[in-house]
C-alpha cells in the first residue's frame, strides 16, 4: 500500500527532486516505510511505501528489465503470482518478489490491455518512456483513489488532492464559491462531491476502472477497461441451491487471496453478517491467530454492536479487541477533514477513523466486510424501495399528508427511532422511485435544500445519471445505481481516507470482480426476498455462524452523532454562525440557526444535515481560506 504522486510539465521544464518531495511529503502517512523518485526531463514520478508484501524488496518506482517502463501503484494483486508464472514462461525476468512488477510486464505483453488480468484493488501510474506516454488507472470498484489536475502547462496527479495542491501551479478555488449553486446542491443532497468533479476548481478525480492516457504534449484520452455487470433480474423458479456452492466458492477464493501478506493481519468485526462471514472463512483458511477489532460508543447503546461482536468473536475463537470511546465529534472534525481533503458528510466516518487508529497498534492489514451490501441487496432503503413500489397504488397526497402530520413529533437520535424513520419513509414514498430511493439516501431533502441553498431546487433529479435504463427491474436499476455513486464516492472513499491516516491498509473480498460478476448472475429474488433481505448469502453463512447472527436486523456502522451534539451546542453554533460562516454567502444563515435550534430542542433529528455544515465549514477554513491568506 502506498501514495503516489507525479507530474507532467508540457512546456518542457526539467521536474526537480525537490518539486516532487514537497507533494509527496503530504503522504507520508499512507506510506511510512519508504519513498522513491524517477525523473525523466519533465515527467516525474513519487511514492510514500507501507510495506506489506516483499518488504526486503520492491521498493518502487519499479520497471520491466530495461527501465523503459516505470511503475508507482498504490494498492494489491492478489493473483501476482499465478501472473508471474505466466510472464516468466514467457520470458520475463524478474528482479524482485512483490506483487507490483507484475505491471511492468504485463504492460510490455498487452499495452492498455493489461488492467482486464489484474485482481486487486489499485492506482497505479505507468510511464511508457519509448511511447512518451503516462498512463494512469483505477481498479473496478474505485477501491484506491486518484486525482489529478491539468492546464496548458501542466499534468498534476495524485492518491491524494493534498498532494496536488502542494504544487506552486495548481490553484485552490472552492467550486462552492464560484457561483456554481449546482455543486453546492450536489454535495449538501449526496453528503460529498459527486465524481468526476471535486470540491475544487479544476481537481478531478478519475472515475473507477478507467485509465487516462497523457501525452507528454498534452493529449488525454479516457477508456473504460470494464464495466459492472447487470443484474439478473428476478426468476420465480430459481432455487438457492442451483447457486449456493457456486457462491461459496468464490467466497472462499476472494478470502484466501487476501490473506496474502508479510506483515501482521486481522479484520474488522462489526457483529453484522458482513464482516462475520469475512472472519469466519478466515478462520477456515488461515492455520494463524486471527485478531479481530470493533468499536462501541458512549451515549446511545442503540448504535453499540460490540455485544454482538464479541458473540462473533468467541463463535470464532479469535483474539478479539473491543473498543469503547467517549463522545468526540467535535474534536476530530479537522482531523477528519484534513484526510478526506473535501466536505464529507457521511460521520460513519468518525468509528472508522478511530477503530482504524486503534486496529494499526496490533496489525497492519485488515479485512472489511465493506461491498456484501452492495452485492447482496442489503441495505433498508433497498427493502423500502422494494414496498414503495407494491405500495404505489396509493395516492401521493396520502403519503404527503402522512410525512406532514409526522412532522410536528418530536424525533429522537436513537438509531431505530419511529418517528424519523416513517417520516422518511412516508415523504419518499409520495415520489417516483427514482426520487423516492434518493430521498430515502440523501442529506438535504428537496424542500431543506431549497430553503438553504436558494436556486438548487431547479436541479434535475440528481440520481437519473447513474441509472441503467436498459435494467428492466426497477429495485435492481437502484442497486446498480448504488454501485456506481455511493458505493466509490462515499463508502470507499471513508474506509480508504481513515484507513490509510492510520497506515493501514483496508482489504474487501466482497469487492473481488470476480465474486461480483458471479454475484450478479444471481437472480435478484434470492437476494431480496419480500423483506429478507441477503437471503442467499445468509444461507452461504450457515454452517459457518449462528443462525442468530445470520437473521440479526441490518445495522449500519455509526455512531450517536445526535445525541453527542445535542448535549453541548455551542461548538456548533462557533463554527456554523461565526463571522466568516455568514461572509461566505453559501448558505440561509436563517435556515442554518433553525437547524441548530430543532436540533438542540429535541423537535427535529438533524445530526446529518449539521454535519455536513460542520465539515463544509472546516473544509473551507483549512483549504480555502489558508491560501487566500497566504
Amino acid at each position: 500500500m502506498c501514495g503516489i504522486c507525479g507530474l507532467i510539465h508540457f512546456d518542457g521544464k526539467p521536474v526537480t527532486r525537490e518539486m516532487l518531495a514537497g507533494m509527496n511529503d503530504t503522504l507520508t502517512h499512507r506510506g511510512p516505510d519508504g519513498e522513491g523518485y524517477y525523473m525523466d526531463g519533465a515527467v516525474g514520478l513519487a511514492m510514500r511505501r507501507l510495506k506489506i508484501i516483499d518488504i526486503a524488496g520492491s521498493d518502487q518506482p519499479l520497471s520491466n528489465e530495461d527501465g523503459m517502463i516505470q511503475v508507482i501503484f498504490n494498492g494489491e494483486i492478489y493473483n501476482y503470482r499465478e501472473l508471474r508464472r505466466q510472464l516468466e514462461a514467457r520470458g520475463h525476468r524478474f528482479k524482485t518478489e512483490g506483487d507490483g512488477e507484475t505491471i511492468a510486464h504485463l504492460y510490455e505483453e498487452h499495452g492498455g490491455g493489461a488492467l482486464a488480468y489484474l485482481r486487486g484493488m489499485f492506482a497505479l501510474a505507468l510511464l511508457d518512456r519509448r511511447r512518451g506516454r503516462l498512463l494512469l488507472a483505477r481498479d473496478r470498484f474505485g477501491q484506491k483513489p486518484l486525482y489529478y489536475y491539468v492546464d496548458r502547462k501542466v499534468f498534476v496527479f495524485a492518491s491524494e488532492i493534498k498532494a496536488i495542491l502542494a504544487h506552486p501551479d495548481v490553484p485552490r478555488v472552492s467550486r462552492f464559491a464560484a457561483d456554481d449553486r449546482r455543486a453546492l446542491a450536489e454535495y449538501l443532497s449526496f453528503g460529498y462531491a459527486p465524481a468526476p468533479e471535486t470540491a475544487f476548481v479544476g481537481i478531478k478525480m478519475l472515475p473507477p476502472a478507467m485509465t487516462l492516457s497523457v501525452d507528454c504534449n498534452g493529449a488525454l484520452q479516457e477508456r473504460r477497461y470494464w464495466q459492472a455487470p447487470r443484474l439478473a433480474p428476478p426468476d420465480p423458479s430459481a432455487q438457492t441451491s442451483a447457486y449456493i456452492g457456486g457462491l461459496r466458492e468464490q467466497l472462499e477464493e476472494a478470502v484466501k487471496l487476501r490473506l496474502v501478506s508479510d506483515v501482521p493481519l486481522g479484520a474488522f468485526l462489526s457483529g453484522g453478517l458482513d464482516s462475520s462471514l469475512i472472519v469466519a472463512l478466515m478462520r477456515k483458511h488461515s492455520n494463524a491467530d486471527i485478531k479481530t477489532f470493533s468499536i462501541g460508543f458512549e451515549g446511545d447503546d442503540s448504535f453499540d454492536e460490540t455485544p454482538h461482536a464479541e458473540r462473533v468473536a468467541r463463535h470464532l475463537n479469535t483474539e478479539h479487541s473491543a473498543f469503547r470511546v467517549e463522545p468526540e465529534a467535535m474534536s476530530l472534525l479537522s482531523d477528519l477533514v484534513w484526510h478526506h481533503d473535501q466536505p464529507f458528510a457521511d460521520s460513519s466516518a468518525i468509528p472508522t477513523y478511530l477503530v482504524s487508529k486503534l486496529t494499526r497498534a496490533q496489525v497492519t492489514v485488515a479485512l472489511t466486510g465493506d461491498g456484501g451490501d452492495e452485492l447482496f441487496v442489503g441495505y433498508e432503503r433497498f427493502y423500502a424501495a422494494e414496498l414503495m413500489r407494491k405500495l404505489s397504488v396509493l395516492p401521493a397526497p396520502i403519503m404527503r399528508s402522512a410525512a406532514g402530520l409526522l412532522r410536528h413529533l418530536p424525533e429522537g437520535t436513537g438509531y431505530y427511532d419511529p418517528v424519523k424513520r416513517a417520516r422518511r419513509f412516508a415523504r419518499a414514498a409520495s415520489q417516483g422511485l427514482g426520487d423516492a430511493y434518493f430521498d430515502l439516501a440523501r442529506v438535504f431533502d428537496t424542500e431543506l435544500l431549497a430553503e438553504i441553498c436558494p436556486g438548487a431546487y431547479r436541479l434535475p433529479p440528481m440520481m437519473y445519471p447513474y441509472m441503467n435504463a436498459g435494467q428492466p427491474h426497477p429495485v435492481a436499476q437502484l442497486v446498480e445505481a448504488n454501485m456506481l455513486s455511493y458505493l466509490p464516492d462515499d463508502l470507499l472513499i471513508k474506509t480508504d481516507r481513515c484507513s490509510m491516516q492510520a497506515s493501514l491498509e483496508a482489504r474487501a473480498p466482497f469487492l473481488d470482480h470476480e465474486l461480483a460478476e458471479f454475484a450478479a448472475s444471481i437472480p435478484f429474488n434470492l437476494k431480496l426476498n419480500g423483506s429478507r433481505a441477503k437471503r442467499i448469502l445468509k444461507e452461504a453463512a450457515r454452517g459457518l455462524l449462528p443462525d442468530e447472527i445470520i437473521e440479526r436486523k441490518k445495522h449500519g456502522f455509526g455512531v450517536p452523532l445526535g445525541a453527542w451534539l445535542r448535549r453541548d451546542m455551542s461548538p456548533v453554533r462557533e463554527l456554523l454562525l461565526s463571522r466568516r460562516a455568514r461572509e461566505r454567502g453559501l448558505l440561509a444563515m436563517r435556515v442554518v440557526e433553525r437547524l441548530i435550534a430543532e436540533h438542540e430542542s429535541g423537535a427535529r433529528d438533524h445530526n446529518r444535515q449539521l454535519w455536513a455544515l460542520l465539515t463544509l465549514e472546516e473544509w473551507h477554513r483549512q483549504f480555502v481560506d489558508e491560501a487566500q491568506v497566504g
